[in-house]
């Protein structure tokens, strides 16, 4: 006969399966943003896509918001665009950026999420140009739409 298992070892063995799978088989994304940053001597800004597939996205959720690394703070935008999470980062002085992230959040919900979508499939085509990022997970390879030239000021 089937043996069930009690709710609570089932949800217990699913949320532990979830966080083995997520944090030991691939980095957060904000360490691929950190490591990124650091890997270029932290440029004064940069823009790039990392695939979904490639991090676990523990900043789900967040639009604008300041991100240290080093020496530097930096202001990033960020969004969902399947199956990219795109980043454009700017060296900037730290800010309050609460009220921009919710603005930039409704404005995604309003819209359903439906430019987002368009941006990350026009992506797929454009994409020119990858580079590794080396991790404690490994390397994971972030996309451009050309090459960046690091040395430049803007």
């Amino acid at each position: 006969m089937w043996r069930t298992i009690p709710r609570k070892k089932f949800k217990l063995f699913i949320a532990v399966t979830l966080r083995y799978k997520s944090s030991n088989q691939k980095p957060a994304a904000s360490e691929v943003l950190t490591r990124y940053l650091e890997q270029c001597n932290e440029p004064p800004w940069t823009s790039y896509f990392v695939k979904y597939s490639s991090v676990y996205d523990d900043q789900w959720g967040l639009s604008h918001f300041n991100w240290p690394v080093g020496k530097s703070n930096y202001h990033i935008l960020r969004t969902g665009c399947y199956p990219y999470i795109k980043y454009h980062c700017s060296r900037r002085p730290y800010q309050d950026l609460q009220v921009e992230d919710l603005f930039f959040r409704m404005i995604k919900v309003i819209n359903l999420g439906i430019p987002c979508l368009a941006y990350g499939l026009a992506a797929s085509m454009l994409i020119k140009h990858q580079e590794r990022v080396h991790t404690s997970a490994g390397q994971v390879y972030i996309y451009f739409l050309y090459k960046e030239d690091l040395g430049s000021i803007y």
